[in-house]
């Protein structure tokens, strides 16, 4: 039998009772909140028990002032609604089973810090990275490590270990070159901006105009024409400083240069140049451009700033082919008693074309895989599905993630955590977090199961470009926190290697992972949404 919502007169807690109580009695069923959950909706109020009781005016009043108290009341208690069904659970009753995780948490911190599986994301990681090497939007190499992993995770008895597809660009960089021809010769290093047009075969030769921002640039927009722009922006963050790498060529082109070199967006610099994706923007003509190092953007704007004219000959191959074949590889321990709901853990798999792609974003990726292994070798089979992805083309934009968002949002609603790991695994600070304040409270109950590690903090606003997709739409998600100003050292560059990695600060990063997505995943309800 259909069952309906409804509220007594003196407001008494929400019940569940059969659709023919609510007509023949004063209470005020809620037809409107009934429908919005599937359920049957009944007459309301009761027309012949109002008739001689009160007025349509009042009768009114009483019908919104029921829908409002229900929807009220459904906020106030915290509570996850399911069909035909909502639950009764205080927050104190909600801490109360996260608590009862201790035991779980100790066990899974103390395998992948102390135990025989200590160092092993960090292992794996070396494995994958010293054999392929960097893995970039379709290459060879990429697609030879969606294979491995592939092959890795079905031989780690993980279920459901498949192949989603996906197309991907395709750019290579090609040969490159920048020499400094006046005042005097100079080699300079540089690293092509991702699908960056070349330049021709002799390349383009010209005097260079340095400035500081888009706002000196317009001011000097007049002597910008035929001219290689140079950016000497100073770095303050990388959200802020970054907007030079990805605008850097438009605003250049757009006053007429010729090409554009940008000071590469790094906290710090041994002489390192750090690539990135720039964007085009139609109608604004493509020119080419490249990142140069810190120290030779402050050198060429001392330069100019003693009155120096200086020339460059800079020299591109790079080169965009039509979009390529790919896959996001997947693998779960399937939920217990939920199976379609889904707690997904993930990091992507693809890098720049320079290092090894080992802490952008192999560690992330290695971490998530981990967390899977911990609980699969603890022999812990949560409540719901846990879901790790490994992403594909995310440095071109979260493409594969995209695509993957398109797939699976029909079924949005089930998913209960989105969490990516992409901004290094050094000693994490504590988690990100984006959803309710109901669900913030239920994430600091769960990382207070971290304070064996003295890791029990949840910031403000996750970040991951390919969960974003997600948490837009509203779905809670979480991003590791650690030290961001240390990891735009190696972002990038030719310096992320597996040097950069630290097997001890891997295993922390894995055992958070790992704890927080699977007590989210285990427990009775799903995390509240807004």
């Amino acid at each position: 039998m259909s069952q309906c919502l409804f509220i007594p007169w003196k407001l008494r807690k929400p019940k569940s009772v059969p659709d023919q109580a609510c007509a023949f009695t004063a209470w005020t069923c809620c037809g409107a909140f009934c429908s919005t959950q599937g359920w049957q909706t009944c007459t309301v109020p009761n027309p012949y028990y109002f008739r001689k009781k009160t007025s349509w005016k009042k009768m009114k009043f009483l019908i919104f002032t029921c829908v409002g108290v229900v929807h009220l009341l459904s906020l106030g208690f915290g509570k996850t609604i399911y069909k035909n069904d909502i639950s009764q659970r205080t927050f104190q009753e909600v801490k109360e089973e996260i608590a009862s995780y201790q035991d779980v948490a100790k066990a899974i911190i103390n395998l992948a810090v102390h135990g025989k599986y200590q160092n092993r994301s960090y292992e794996r990681l070396a494995l994958l990275v010293d054999t392929v090497g960097p893995r970039l939007s379709g290459s060879k190499n990429l697609e030879k490590a969606i294979q491995i992993m592939y092959k890795n995770l079905q031989e780690d008895g993980l279920e459901n270990v498949h192949l989603e597809p996906v197309r991907i660009p395709h750019w290579e960089r090609g040969e490159e070159s920048a020499v400094m021809l006046a005042p005097r010769i100079h080699r300079m290093a540089i690293l092509g901006l991702g699908s960056s047009i070349g330049t021709p075969p002799e390349g383009i030769t010209a005097e260079v105009l340095v400035v500081t921002s888009f706002d000196e640039l317009q001011r000097r927009a007049s002597e910008a024409r035929g001219k290689i722009v140079v950016y000497n922006q100073p770095y303050i963050s990388y959200s802020m400083t970054v907007q030079y790498r990805v605008r850097g060529a438009v605003e250049a082109a757009k006053v007429g240069a010729s090409a554009s070199l940008i000071r590469s967006v790094a906290s710090f610099s041994i002489y390192s140049p750090h690539t990135g994706m720039q964007k085009y923007q139609a109608g604004v003509p493509k020119i080419p451009t490249a990142c140069i190092t810190v120290e030779d953007a402050e050198m060429l704007s001392r330069m100019a700033l003693h009155g120096n004219k200086i020339v460059i000959q800079l020299k591109m191959a790079a080169k965009s082919y039509p979009d390529t074949d790919s896959f996001n590889t997947v693998a779960e321990i399937t939920g217990s008693k939920y199976p379609e709901q889904v707690v997904l853990v993930s990091g992507h798999l693809d890098s720049w074309d320079v290092g090894q792609g080992a802490m952008d974003d192999g560690g992330g990726a290695f971490i998530s895989w981990e967390a899977l292994s911990l609980i699969k070798d603890l022999g812990l089979r949560p409540k719901r599905t846990l879901r790790l992805v490994l992403w594909t083309a995310e440095e071109q934009g979260g493409v594969g993630a995209f695509q993957y968002y398109q797939l699976h949002k029909i079924n949005i609603s089930n998913y209960s955590l989105v969490m990516e790991s992409d901004q290094g695994t050094f000693l994490p600070t504590g988690l990100q977090f984006t959803g309710s304040e109901k669900a913030r409270a239920i994430m600091e109950e769960v990382m207070s199961l971290l304070q064996p590690l003295n890791i029990t903090q949840v910031f403000r606003d996750a970040e991951g470009t390919d969960i974003n997709f997600w948490i837009q739409a509203g779905v809670p998600g979480a991003s590791l926190c650690d030290d961001l100003y240390k990891y735009f050292y190696f972002h990038h560059s030719h310096g992320d290697t597996m040097t950069v990695m630290d097997p001890k600060q891997m295993n922390i990063a894995a055992a958070l992972w790992a704890v927080v997505s699977y007590v989210i995943a285990d427990m009775e309800e799903m995390l509240p949404r807004s």
